[in-house]
């Protein structure tokens, strides 16, 4: 076997992530690498907390990336806020609220699961139900926007709801920072994980996180040592705090985060609600084309996510050969279904970059041939 240069195509990214990545990014990612604890690199660290704070709607000192995907944020989120013999509520209306089942077993707690159907937002009532029934729950754990299903759940509400009985709450943000409205602090959110590569549009492999003044609380009266070293909050802190000096504890992915800056940049520059609003007009566009062609959505406009789009596969269409089409003739992708989901749905991503028109011209031109 003889190795060659690997050239990727240029594809179309309209799956569920990772998006298509700006240009101003791509640039920025092939800048020349600096030490990671090279003071200019330093004062970059200290803007992008400051970026993604913008982002997140927060003041929250603990606010940083941490140096892997929004997997390991959720990770981080868990194992620094969870101890042996917690009980926590965990709202799961798709995978990632099983996922977040999975790390609270992992910790050695107590998941009591609030179940809802897959493309329906999480139970408000349910969860209350739930408190109740449970009094020495800590935390309540939900995804704000599923992103297997494509539902958006009201995060307010459940933040308002787990205070009422001295909560905290840990949120999946990976696919809704950017694209809907989050605001950190004004909804009283403890514990916030995201990604890089949604409606960011930054490279895959850095996850967002933001810590309240509660969480850190919490933090400090872990119960024994943190499960992960890697991910223990305590160690990390000193590599994102300081006056202009980082205390060292791993060699941090400096390229991804000059592109993570670049991103968070231009969210900045265009402004937070101009992108939410952005990501809206996309939605009725490409809602629009989906409808002209008989596809319907599986989530009820209420809370329906306009940066994922999940849809019912036509009846007689061939779900992996509908998909593989698009890539091989088009270079276009769109996502599966997943879980329940699988072989019945699609998954159409307008995230960050992604949410323009050209790539919604695309894509309905694409799936009216392709579906003949």
């Amino acid at each position: 076997m003889t190795i060659t240069r690997f050239i990727p195509p240029q594809r179309t990214l309209m799956g569920p992530g990772p998006s298509d990545v700006s240009p101003r990014v791509l640039q920025a990612l092939s800048q020349p690498t600096i030490g990671h604890l090279d003071p200019l690199f330093v004062g970059m660290m200290d803007e992008v907390k400051a970026l993604l704070q913008y982002a997140f709607q927060t003041t929250n000192a603990f606010t940083i990336a941490v140096s892997a995907p929004g997997s390991a944020g959720m990770e981080t989120c868990f194992v620094n806020l969870v101890s042996a013999g917690d009980t926590v509520i965990v709202c799961r209306n798709g995978v990632f609220g099983d996922r977040m089942r999975e790390n609270v077993e992992r910790c050695g707690a107590t998941a009591v699961m609030v179940d809802d159907e897959w493309g329906q937002p999480v139970d408000v009532s349910k969860v209350e139900a739930a408190l109740k029934a449970n009094p020495d729950t800590s935390i309540v754990a939900f995804v704000h926007a599923e992103t297997s299903t494509g539902a958006l759940s009201d995060a307010k509400a459940l933040s308002a709801l787990a205070r009422q009985h001295d909560c905290l709450t840990i949120v999946d943000a990976v696919t809704s920072l950017g694209g809907v409205p989050l605001l950190v602090d004004e909804w009283q959110l403890d514990a916030v994980y995201s990604g890089s590569q949604k409606c960011l549009s930054c490279v895959p492999g850095l996850s967002p996180v933001t810590f309240s003044p509660r969480a850190v609380e919490r933090m400090k009266t872990h119960d024994g040592k943190v499960q992960s070293w890697f991910l223990d909050q305590s160690l990390v802190l000193g590599y994102w705090s300081g006056e202009g000096k980082r205390s060292y504890h791993h060699t941090a992915p400096v390229n991804s985060l000059y592109a993570l800056h670049e991103s968070l940049l231009m969210l900045q520059q265009e402004g937070l609600e101009n992108a939410w609003q952005r990501h809206r007009e996309m939605h009725e566009l490409l809602k629009a084309e989906l409808e002209a062609l008989g596809i319907e959505f599986l989530v009820d406009e209420a809370y329906r996510l306009p940066q994922l789009n999940a849809v019912a596969i036509p009846d007689g269409a061939d779900d992996a050969l509908v998909r593989q089409r698009l890539l091989n003739e088009y270079n276009l992708e769109i996502g599966a279904g997943l879980g329940t989901l699988a072989g019945k749905a699609w998954r159409i991503g307008l995230m960050g970059y992604a949410a323009r028109k050209e790539n919604i011209a695309l894509c309905a031109k694409a799936l009216k041939d392709v579906l003949g």
